[in-house]
């Protein structure tokens, strides 16, 4: 059981580090070829929407990116915007966040959850524990 942590600074620049981490912890981790573009492009996604709050809402705190091979891979990302901001749309499923008419302030909520849940099926988006920000938790399974 290997976890491994990454914390960035909330620039767009640092997403594609966190996505390259993301998909070679992925490989170790035993994650089937097929699925790894999924694995980059959903962490691509949580990324950029928690950088994206981040900067909205003026928090300089790091975006924190969690990955474990435990039983399964998982990811989090957490951000630490406010929290109506960052749950936004998360307690509409899929179809119903299709459905949604956004405006500008949703695209970093609902259209950014709606390709999550497009590229992840064991997808979780939840209030973090200190009552400041969103953790995103995305599964794939693993080959032992």
């Amino acid at each position: 059981m290997a976890t491994v942590r990454l914390s960035f600074s909330p620039a767009p620049v640092h997403v594609r580090t966190a996505r390259l981490v993301g998909v070679a912890v992925a490989r170790r981790a035993g994650v089937r070829e097929d699925l790894l573009d999924e694995v980059r492009l959903a962490i691509g996604e949580a990324c950029t929407r928690a950088v994206a709050l981040h900067r909205q809402y003026g928090v300089a705190e790091p975006v924190l990116v969690e990955m474990s091979d435990s039983g399964a891979y998982s990811v989090r990302v957490v951000d630490r915007a406010p929290i109506e901001a960052s749950i936004g749309l998360a307690a509409l499923d899929a179809d119903q966040l299709a459905n949604e008419s956004l405006n500008e302030d949703d695209l970093t909520t609902g259209v950014g959850f709606a390709l999550l849940a497009g590229f992840v099926e064991d997808l979780q988006v939840r209030p973090v524990d200190e009552g400041v920000g969103t953790e995103v938790r995305m599964v794939w399974p693993v080959n032992h």
